[in-house]
């Protein structure tokens, strides 16, 4: 399994579209308009799924969430980050007083 973004597309498809004959027009506009469409029909399809499995109370503030998720704060991962290096170093026997590092993330906007 890959770690591709769902609305990428495969390489093989691209490898196809880029090795299909053309007559005349624009290729570079044909090609981006096909991979747009292809991947606007992956969302589609991906928020139909989603749809379908929930019950009728969704809304499309928890349909936008599950389809456009955020990604974690700077703050969030430093803290991650922080929890990681303690951690490791616990299991070295390098035992450090990080809490004025996390005090100091905590205290930042998220």
């Amino acid at each position: 399994m890959t770690n591709q973004n769902p609305i990428t597309p495969p390489p093989e498809l691209v490898e196809h579209h880029w090795n299909t004959p053309r007559v005349g027009g624009d290729f570079a506009q044909e090609f981006a308009a096909f991979f747009a469409q292809w991947g606007a029909d992956q969302e589609l399809e991906a928020c139909c799924e989603w749809i379908t499995g929930q019950d009728w109370t969704w809304t499309s503030a928890q349909l936008r969430a599950a389809r456009r998720p955020k990604l974690p704060s700077l703050k969030r991962v430093a803290l991650l980050q922080l929890d990681t290096l303690n951690a490791d170093l616990g299991l070295e026997g390098k035992g450090v007083d990080l809490s004025q590092i996390r005090r100091a993330l905590e205290a930042l906007d998220d």
